[in-house]
């Protein structure tokens, strides 16, 4: 059946203006006032609501198998709980093993992902090198659709990818036309600060940001940006958590290198007071990688957001319950690391963001959908409101209000790092390519019926970089003799 939102509000990444929209076969294919649509159309009243791209989630790890364990959320229980929250598309990753082929790894996450409710794509991590990896790259880039890979620099004696590591995955990436990513970490501190704490008797929630205080990721931050530099290659740094990452961004970009940060809705609003709780439960919930900040860092993180310095927002939404937390309860160390917020992201974006005017609605909308769209190149046929675009889009009601509880959440995890908390601005409804999946409370999504979205390699920022190199080829110098 096709969709007639009339009456609302178009709020895209650069403008705001009165249309109804017309969505069939799962594409937007009308965007104005009076259309001309079938009477056997379903009808979305929006008076007085907003009609914005479906959220984009860049950084979710469902089903992910980590630390002993594996994530509480699978890919159908997960995004069904972002479309209860207004998210149409998220960006998982394929973790290979060490030694692991990274097309055996890629589709086994393909299959896992057979079940999501929701569209998906992936970034692949790259974990350990070798010229086979080198050739799977090519691969997975020119026949399956990845664009971006994911580098660790934390987790040592297990994902930890080392300088070697990084240069030619980045070498190979630019080759590729395909975005570097970095998890910023000095896996070598953390380890030692790890040590150190637990010899020292510290082994409960704590210690965990204790062993990765901020110079540590801003030491990572700093090292993955110059050997971009080095090799005039684009790199995104996921989880930006502290300001004195986002400075090193800054900095970088201020010189004109190509470096694009996201921050997670959760380091926006939540503080490292958390993991001082006398509730031990309460406080390893919290524990995830890198650790919630003092309050310092936020207001500088919205900054950043603002001023254009950090362009997307994410989750790293990784559930773990309880009982998956309780392997640490003597080692901080064996705490499984991750939080969820798929479903909460936008409410609290908006809430916190829009509300409180540190976002305007058109950031608001760059921030949750379109800016993500542009790096990963999925761009216009998500994160816009356009002819032709995949008919993913949230009807948002600023007026309704919704307090976020695990008690009533769709999150398959038994607790909620946001709960309690009453926000203003809530879906009232989503479409999934043109399906009502979320309609004013009640969930209809359908497992399975998510695709899997392939991104094209080289975006507009390798024709730059390319025409770039070209101009600044070094030549040899031609001597007598």
């Amino acid at each position: 059946m096709s969709v007639l939102i009339k009456n609302g509000t178009v709020v895209t990444a650069d403008k705001t203006y009165r249309a109804d929209v017309y969505c069939d076969n799962g594409k937007i294919v009308a965007i104005g006032e009076n259309l001309d649509t079938p009477a056997t159309a379903e009808v979305i009243d929006a008076s007085g609501q907003y009609v914005m791209p479906g959220g984009i989630d860049p950084h979710t790890h469902m089903q992910l198998p980590f630390m002993g364990t594996v994530a509480s959320d699978d890919f159908y229980t997960g995004t069904a709980a972002g479309l209860a929250g207004g998210t149409t598309s998220i960006i998982d990753f394929v973790i290979p093993s060490p030694q692991q082929s990274l097309l055996e790894a890629f589709h086994q996450w393909r299959d896992w992902a057979a079940k999501a409710a929701a569209d998906y794509t992936f970034h692949v991590a790259i974990t350990w090198w070798d010229e086979s990896v080198h050739e799977e790259m090519g691969t997975l880039v020119r026949e399956h659709g990845v664009n971006s890979f994911k580098h660790f620099m934390a987790y040592k004696n297990a994902i930890m990818a080392d300088d070697e590591t990084l240069v030619k995955s980045f070498r190979r990436s630019v080759e590729l036309g395909a975005m570097p990513t970095v998890h910023a970490e000095n896996g070598e501190l953390v380890f030692q600060l790890q040590q150190e704490l637990l010899a020292k008797g510290m082994t409960g929630p704590e210690a965990h940001p204790l062993s990765r205080p901020p110079v540590v990721e801003a030491e990572a931050a700093n090292r993955a940006i110059h050997i971009a530099q080095a090799m005039n290659v684009p790199i995104y740094i996921v989880h930006v958590s502290c300001k004195e990452s986002l400075e090193a961004i800054t900095r970088a970009r201020n010189n004109g290198n190509r470096v694009y940060g996201e921050v997670l809705a959760g380091h926006l609003v939540i503080d490292d007071s958390v993991y001082r709780h006398p509730d031990f439960e309460f406080a390893a919930a919290h524990v995830m990688s890198p650790p919630f900040r003092a309050k310092e860092h936020q207001e500088a993180l919205w900054q950043g957001l603002r001023g254009g310095n950090l362009q997307t927002t994410a989750t790293d939404h990784c559930c773990f319950c309880a009982d998956q937390k309780a392997a640490g309860k003597d080692d901080f160390t064996r705490i499984p690391n991750g939080t969820a917020g798929i479903e909460d992201r936008l409410a609290i974006m908006w809430d916190e963001g829009v509300n409180q005017g540190r976002l305007t609605m058109n950031e608001f909308v760059a921030v949750t959908s379109t800016n993500t769209a542009k790096l990963f190149n999925m761009y216009p046929r998500k994160g816009s409101v356009s002819v032709g675009a995949d008919a993913d889009l949230v009807v948002w009601d600023p007026a309704g209000t919704r307090t976020i509880s695990a008690k009533t959440h769709h999150q398959n995890i038994d607790f909620n790092i946001f709960e309690g908390r009453t926000v203003t601005g809530i879906p009232s409804h989503t479409l999934s390519r043109g399906k009502v999946v979320w309609r004013e409370g009640q969930l209809l999504a359908v497992e399975g019926a998510g695709q899997y979205i392939p991104r094209p390699a080289f975006g507009p920022v390798f024709d730059a970089i390319a025409r770039e190199n070209e101009l600044n080829t070094p030549q040899p110098v031609v001597r007598q003799g």
